[in-house]
């Protein structure tokens, strides 16, 4: 069996746009028809380039090869060009080609790709899902503490065991720096409306995108402790892991950092400085579904526990899922909401959420199907990136 073609999809994800401005997938074919589709990740140049360099490394390094070769795939990309390090452009374009040779590689074994990682360990997968705004809102659910108390009580009402927040204000370029004493004051009046609101039946899961120096986030840290957050994520910029690990050092909080991070060897740095104890890798950036599967290993043998990150599309999200259920270390599934509205209207088959808990597929591969007819209808036309930063200083 090799693998003969390659379609890319550029999706535009229409209002309100949770999950990113636009999803780009990946269709992998075999000889043998058997297709395969995977998911590439934020990588920070436009899709129209994008769709040119999953086109060139297909060309060198994929086309004509056996699926089931994966390490071999791996090596050779990641040495690409006499490189032998870590390129998150490259890491997410090898990601969604990777995840769509798992998908072909599952689907011609007749299983699902957990049941090839280990096999399934969780029937279930406890998620949760940020507090997103909704139609008829006078406020901004992430500026508004009152507001945000209430929509966390509906998501626990649905089911959900945690949410998440980020109300310390915007993250730049010129980040990290100092919260003001009023982004200061905003992120603990949230956390102290919610925590009120949802008592013990919700986690809170405090958010932040590398906002702050390491002293500051000690800072702020001091400010959440006595709500008992599950986890503080990415308080400081993930290239300097050791500043990170000032703030795990400095507060009882358990630090969750990953979105932004590709390769074990990335993760080997923070497990080794002690940075974070929850890692939230992104399937489409950190280089497939194997080398999660070996962050994950490592984290284990570290007690350390995964927390898949999600903010694309729902594609990533199934390939998250194979790697939660096959992985004893798994703690908790980041959702959209419940994978509703154009998440589940993009696939043949929606994904399975029940009372808080992700079901994972029973199908072969990774357990989903694009419908290319509503992927087609929807293509991507503007010139922002999926997500960026304020371009200036706060």
């Amino acid at each position: 069996m090799k693998i003969t073609e390659l379609k890319t999809f550029v999706v535009g994800n229409p209002p309100p746009h949770f999950g990113g401005k636009y999803w780009i997938f990946t269709k992998l074919t075999t000889d043998t028809g058997i297709e395969g589709i995977g998911e590439v990740y934020s990588v920070p140049f436009h899709p129209k380039v994008v769709e040119l360099m999953i086109e060139d490394m297909f060309s060198r390094h994929v086309e004509g090869m056996d699926p089931f070769k994966i390490e071999t795939l791996w090596r050779r990309v990641y040495s690409g060009g006499f490189t032998q390090r870590t390129d998150i452009s490259t890491m997410g374009i090898l990601s969604g080609l990777e995840t769509a040779l798992w998908d072909i590689i599952g689907k011609a074994l007749d299983k699902p790709v957990y049941e090839l990682l280990g096999g399934q360990v969780h029937e279930k997968l406890r998620s949760y899902t940020y507090l997103y705004p909704q139609d008829g809102d006078t406020t901004d659910v992430y500026m508004d503490a009152d507001l945000a108390a209430e929509r966390a009580a509906d998501y626990a009402k649905q089911g959900f065991t945690a949410v998440k927040f980020d109300p310390a204000g915007p993250y730049t370029a010129f980040d990290p720096r100092q919260l003001s004493l009023e982004e200061l004051d905003r992120s603990e009046e949230f956390v102290r409306k919610i925590r009120e609101a949802v008592g013990n039946r919700c986690d809170l899961l405090f958010g932040t995108h590398g906002q702050m120096t390491a002293a500051g986030a000690i800072r702020l840290a001091k400010r959440l402790e006595p709500y008992d957050p599950l986890w503080f994520e990415e308080p400081t910029p993930p290239d300097n892991q050791e500043e990170m690990a000032k703030v795990a050092r400095g507060t009882s909080i358990p630090v969750a950092t990953g979105e932004r991070l590709a390769t074990k060897y990335e993760f080997q740095r923070v497990l080794q400085s002690g940075a974070a104890s929850i890692l939230q890798f992104a399937l489409g950036r950190v280089g497939g579904i194997l080398e999660a599967k070996k962050i994950s290993a490592m984290a284990e043998a570290s007690y350390a526990q995964i927390a898949p990150h999600l903010y694309c599309g729902p594609i990533e999200g199934a390939a998250n899922v194979q790697i939660g259920a096959c992985s004893p270390n798994f703690l908790i599934q980041e959702s959209i909401q419940q994978w509703q509205g154009f998440h589940s209207e993009i696939l043949k088959k929606p994904m399975a959420w029940e009372d808080g808990y992700i079901i994972p597929s029973k199908e072969p591969g990774i357990g989903v199907e694009l419908d290319e007819q509503v992927a087609e209808a929807n293509p991507y036309n503007g010139t922002a990136l999926h997500l960026d930063m304020h371009p200036d200083p706060v």
